[in-house]
């Protein structure tokens, strides 16, 4: 590590050094961001703890207080953040013996968690009420989402290029950037980039919404910076008005793909349809169907 660290140097110190080392620049922003917040939670409840110090009653101790104001899977993803430190401070001779062995995970008991999607009745009752005019709105960006189960990026980062309307299908090749000022950028992962089946009433709506729009151009992004709070505060409002789950816009996700599932459709072919990585087996290039019927 470029700072040389001693074994009666504060454990706080050695974990943002850590950090700055091994992850910024490694992993997505994202993950970056769980790795920081661990490190203000390690400020907190260890401020002055040395790394000489860190035993195993102590490290259990850190994990116990942490458990206190979490869920057991949030505490366990907080263990694993600071064992991979821990463990290089161990190899470096910084403290005397592995601590994290055999801890025992703890938590809150789990909230009771809100429904994060729809059945196909309550998914037909929204989808009825959206008003679809002849110009772009978030009300087609909802259908479009509904029909396809794209990531918010994804969705709004397609151009009417994208759209293949004589084969059916829409290519995802590209996000949009919207947390940090917009622009283009790399999909999640090599897996995510797929092509999607999308069914005629799609093609036949899409075709003549995105007609005279310039093909290389997102067609949900203006000028003004883009925010998923705006498109999930609209779909809350359609889910209180017609009395059903009220869902994020990442949950017509999750709606897609449960529907899809009960449909009868493989696990292993929703994953790609979705661009999960984990099941993406093979080339992973024919086009994955939508459903036979419309939703």
């Amino acid at each position: 590590m470029p700072n040389e660290f001693h074994e009666g140097d504060q454990l706080k110190d050695y974990y943002k050094n850590w950090i700055s080392v091994y992850k910024e620049g490694a992993i997505r922003d994202v993950t970056l961001s769980k790795y920081k917040m661990s490190l203000v939670w390690i400020e907190k409840l260890a401020p002055d703890l040395k790394l000489c110090d860190v035993t195993r009653t102590v490290y259990q101790q850190i994990i116990n207080e942490y458990a206190k104001e979490h869920e057991r899977q949030t505490t366990m993803d907080f263990h694993h953040q600071l064992k991979g430190a821990v463990l290089d401070a161990v190899d470096e001779g910084l403290i005397p013996r592995d601590p994290t062995r055999k801890i025992i995970i703890k938590g809150k008991t789990p909230s009771n968690k809100k429904r994060k999607y729809l059945n196909q009745f309550e998914l037909h009752t929204l989808l009825k009420s959206l008003t679809l005019g002849d110009t772009v709105s978030w009300d087609w960006f909802i259908l479009l989402v509904a029909k396809t189960g794209l990531r918010f990026s994804e969705a709004l980062a397609l151009t009417p290029a994208d759209f293949d309307f004589a084969h059916q299908t829409i290519s995802v090749n590209k996000t949009w950037n919207y947390k940090e000022g917009g622009g283009f950028a790399p999909t999640k992962n090599k897996s995510s980039i797929r092509k999607i089946q999308i069914d005629w009433r799609v093609v036949m709506q899409y075709s003549t919404l995105v007609r005279d729009l310039p093909q290389d151009e997102p067609i949900f992004v203006t000028k003004e910076k883009v925010y998923n709070s705006t498109i999930n505060d609209i779909l809350a409002r359609y889910c209180k008005k017609l009395n059903i789950p009220v869902i994020s816009i990442h949950g017509l996700r999750h709606t897609h793909a449960s529907i899809l599932l009960y449909a009868g459709v493989s696990i292993a072919s929703v994953a790609r349809r979705l661009g999960h990585e984990a099941f993406f087996i093979g080339n992973g290039k024919k086009p994955i169907s939508s459903h036979r019927k419309p939703l």
